[in-house]
């Protein structure tokens, strides 16, 4: 077999951090071989964002998926083996408010990488549109939108459309897609050349729209409109459910700040569900600014965004929510009504009932009649998925065995491993394809010899 090479991508979202180990074949022609997802690691704890206070920590938070990846990539590959950290909305949250705890965790994760004997390439804080444009990448190539290999071994550019991208991070949202009409906004459009093909992509990435941020939002609209007493009704929390909050623990992040109030951080207040779809609704639809729009068109809060077209794939928290509601609650997503419903009946389903339904989720169980309520305002009312379109969206965790988002697309960027020029349709066939070739070659020729000589025979016998 062909020798393998390795590549090492730290994703450091903003609630906790992924390492991928990807690999490919080291004698791939003009970088076009598929690189493949060869092993993950999650990084135990908190994003690293959160370790603004003690720096360090952030770094040795790493260790043990680094160690991971010493047994993973071969001994006599550590060196050649690229190994990268791009952190995402939750380090552009803490870049806004404290530049200088960004810079040191950034060192702090930097000097751990250093000490592995990888080809260590830097640690940086993505853009939200190359978070968008990098996660569109990913989906595309893996689904082979851009190329693929035929069966005899050349390189074809499919005459089909790309799939558009739609992610669902901690802290920010984002949403990528090709499109052909003018993009009013120059902020929004990138155009990429990848094998010879020109691509002009609509991206825009939300920030504050992000799972975690959005749970803190929400519980501020909730405790503004409750006017901070000591106990405040939440629709969005199951029947059953109460839990004593800090206010601290909703106002520590740039995405609140601005509604903070007058009391005490220290302050405690008891926040008890009441379980109500429709009321939940009208809290959520509070985050959106569904009115201003300076452009033809716009998604929310005076964004512009083009009809969405084509097929979609949406992941990260997209794709778990989804899930929950297809595996947990046995409700099909097929339509935007689907999820309405299925959203209307998490708020309505009491906390002693989700807890015997899914009693390993018990964490995360409060929040998804908020969270199903959220993605079904931002895909119809904010990205205008109707009846039509909306069947065209597939949630999904991964392509094959490979993990869709933002890491492959960003390392594949940064080792140059999708060329901008059509590679060559008429290269030499690989090694394994000759082999073929030349096996039933030899097969064809022997039962054709063998056809021959029992005809000559029989054709003998009848004569005699």
């Amino acid at each position: 077999p062909p020798p393998t090479q390795y590549g090492i991508v730290l994703d450091a979202g903003s609630s906790h951090t992924a390492m991928f180990v990807y690999k490919w074949p080291a004698d791939k022609e003009n970088d076009t071989g598929v690189v493949g997802e060869h092993s993950m690691c999650d990084v135990e704890g908190p994003g690293i964002s959160s370790y603004s206070s003690n720096p360090p920590t952030a770094g040795t938070s790493l260790v043990h998926c680094l160690n991971q990846a010493l047994r993973d990539v071969p001994k006599e590959k550590h060196a050649g083996t690229p190994l990268y950290l791009g952190a995402t909305a939750g380090m552009r949250l803490l870049n806004i408010t404290d530049p200088q705890a960004s810079d040191a965790v950034l060192r702090a994760v930097a000097a751990t990488l250093r000490s592995y004997p990888f080809d260590f390439r830097g640690a940086k804080i993505l853009s939200g549109e190359e978070e968008g444009v990098f996660g569109w990448i990913t989906a595309n190539y893996l689904l082979e939108n851009f190329i693929k290999r035929g069966w005899l071994g050349e390189w074809i550019q499919p005459q089909k459309k790309t799939l558009g991208a739609m992610d669902f991070g901690g802290a920010s949202t984002q949403i990528t897609f090709e499109t052909r009409v003018t993009i009013e906004d120059p902020r929004n459009e990138v155009m990429l050349k990848l094998y010879g093909q020109a691509y002009k992509v609509y991206t825009h990435s939300f920030l504050c729209y992000g799972r975690d941020q959005v749970l803190k939002r929400l519980l501020s609209k909730l405790l503004q409109a409750e006017s901070y007493q000591a106990t405040v009704p939440n629709p969005c929390w199951p029947t059953g459910y109460r839990k004593s909050l800090l206010l601290s623990s909703v106002y520590d992040s740039p995405c609140t700040e601005k509604e903070r109030p007058g009391l005490a951080l220290n302050t405690t207040i008891t926040v008890v569900g009441t379980g109500n779809g429709s009321l939940c609704a009208l809290l959520v639809s509070k985050l959106f600014d569904f009115t201003t729009c300076s452009f033809s068109r716009c998604s929310f809060d005076g964004i512009f965004q083009p009809e969405v077209s084509g097929n979609f794939i949406a992941f990260s928290a997209f794709f778990y929510t989804v899930d929950f509601i297809q595996t947990v609650m046995g409700r099909p997503v097929h339509l935007p009504s689907d999820l309405k419903d299925a959203a209307e009946t998490i708020c309505a389903t009491s906390w002693s009932e989700l807890l015997q339904k899914a009693p390993k989720l018990e964490k995360r169980l409060p929040d998804y009649c908020a969270i199903s309520m959220f993605v079904y305002l931002l895909t119809t009312k904010g990205y205008n998925f109707n009846n039509h379109s909306f069947p065209n969206i597939a949630f999904q965790k991964k392509a094959g065995e490979t993990s869709i988002g933002w890491a492959l697309g960003y390392m594949l960027n940064l080792t140059n491993m999708i060329p901008a020029e059509k590679p060559s349709s008429h290269k030499s066939m690989l090694y394994n394809y000759w082999v073929i070739l030349i096996l039933l070659f030899v097969v064809t020729a022997l039962m054709s010899l063998v056809t021959a000589v029992c005809l000559l025979r029989r054709s003998k016998s009848s004569t005699i």
